[in-house]
């Protein structure tokens, strides 16, 4: 019978062995330890959309293995940027995998992936952790991360094994500084504000007034009498808004003038929550222009690309491949985010000077491939700069020399005389 394992077990292992004997590591300005409190604030619409927006858009990042080698660029296709390309892990694809990063980043401004190896050190699987509070221990290995899940497990794994990307990172020594102190107030603001639109449209739906008794009657009576007013005419059941009442009592009605934040005064406090995770409504609603975009872009998803190549490249290669020039880089397409007459334009200048193959001229286009498309075609009209003045004095094989006047002296170029 097969052995069943917790979803724990399966991402650690069975026989793993974290570091013993840890002791909490002593900052210089802060606490060591990390606690997440993004689960209340992805609650609200608004954030969560905007979170959505920045994430969506990361997870199209693609990444590459590249080695630098004398000044030149070589594109390593490994097993490592399979990985990273296709499957980090064996619970999610490259998409989903960089959609968690982003949303952790914004949510918890703390990100912490957790590199599996086997025994002989080969990578197999990069998982995001969240949990519910994380600090940093001394162990035999050194600096360690001390994982405490929200089931009361936990997990120690040494720091040069964790993926460990931060924002807003000011005043503790490790950790990124948490949303609560800043997003609350305006969270509360724009909760505040949604139920009292809900109140409103409930209270305008309904009959509000006095029931005047034109005869003595007793307490009893009364009470009798306006009860049953209420429960046929007072209730949500009511649906017409209409009462009746006989000769013996007469209705006033109470008008409510129920206050309402104006649309532009909403607008404001959604701005600044789309303000507070660096982007702005156009992008929430994939309403934005090529410059928006690009704004967006190295604003907000190329910084964050680039936290991620520095931080991954150092905890994947050790000093040494780092010294033979691997790297980890995350790239996007920019470009399919262009108008099509800014793409054409790219296009041809790019591909008349040997920067773009025909390939990668169609995939702006969404096109697929062609044979041989990978070749680099250069227009005859530029030159090696070097060699400029080389074509120019005739010293280049192949060139045409000058030309010559009787007396065997070459033209002057300066005025045209001889």
């Amino acid at each position: 019978m097969k052995e069943k394992r917790s979803f724990f077990q399966m991402i650690f292992g069975v026989n793993r062995q974290p570091p013993r004997n840890s002791t909490q590591m002593q900052m210089l300005n802060s606490s060591p330890i990390f606690h997440d409190f993004s689960g209340e604030s992805y609650d609200s619409d608004t954030v969560r959309a905007t979170v959505d927006a920045f994430a969506r858009n990361v997870g199209k990042l693609k990444p590459k293995h590249i080695r630098r080698m004398g000044g030149k660029i070589k594109e390593t296709s490994s097993e490592i940027e399979w990985m990273l390309q296709t499957r980090p892990n064996r619970f999610m694809n490259a998409y989903i995998f960089y959609y968690r990063l982003a949303t952790q980043f914004l949510m918890a401004n703390n990100v912490f992936v957790w590199i599996r190896r086997d025994e002989n050190n080969k990578i197999e699987g990069f998982y995001p952790l969240t949990s519910s509070n994380v600090d940093l221990v001394n162990t035999s290995v050194g600096m360690a991360v001390r994982f405490r899940f929200y089931d009361g497990k936990e997990y120690v794994a040494p720091y040069e094994d964790v993926v460990h990307l931060r924002r807003f990172y000011f005043n503790n020594d490790m950790f990124g500084e948490p949303n609560r102190t800043a997003l609350t107030p305006i969270l509360n603001l724009i909760s505040v504000t949604n139920q009292g639109i809900a109140n409103a449209v409930k209270t305008s739906a309904m009959l509000r007034g006095i029931l005047k008794f034109t005869g003595m009657i007793k307490d009893t009576d009364m009470e009798k009498q306006r009860q049953d007013f209420q429960d046929k005419y007072l209730s949500a059941s009511n649906n017409g808004g209409i009462a009746a009442t006989d000769s013996k009592a007469e209705y006033v009605e109470l008008k409510s003038d129920p206050k309402m934040i104006d649309e532009k005064q909403m607008s404001a406090m959604e701005n600044k929550v789309h303000s507070y995770f660096g982007t702005n409504s156009k992008i929430v609603q994939s309403n934005y222009s090529e410059s928006e975009w690009n704004a967006f872009y190295e604003s907000m998803i190329e910084s964050f690309a680039l936290q991620m190549g520095l931080e991954f490249t150092y905890k994947i290669f050790s000093d040494r491949a780092q010294g033979h020039g691997n790297e980890i880089l995350f790239e996007a397409n920019r470009l399919q985010y262009a108008s099509n007459d800014t793409k054409v334009k790219i296009i041809e200048t790019l591909v008349d000077r040997g920067m773009m193959s025909i390939n990668q001229g169609l995939e702006v286009f969404n096109l697929p491939p062609v044979e041989n498309g990978e070749k680099r075609i250069m227009s005859l009209n530029f030159i090696d700069a070097d060699k400029a003045s080389e074509y120019q004095l005739g010293k280049v094989k192949g060139s045409a020399e000058p030309p010559k006047v009787k007396g065997g002296e070459k033209k002057n170029d300066d005025n045209g005389e001889t």
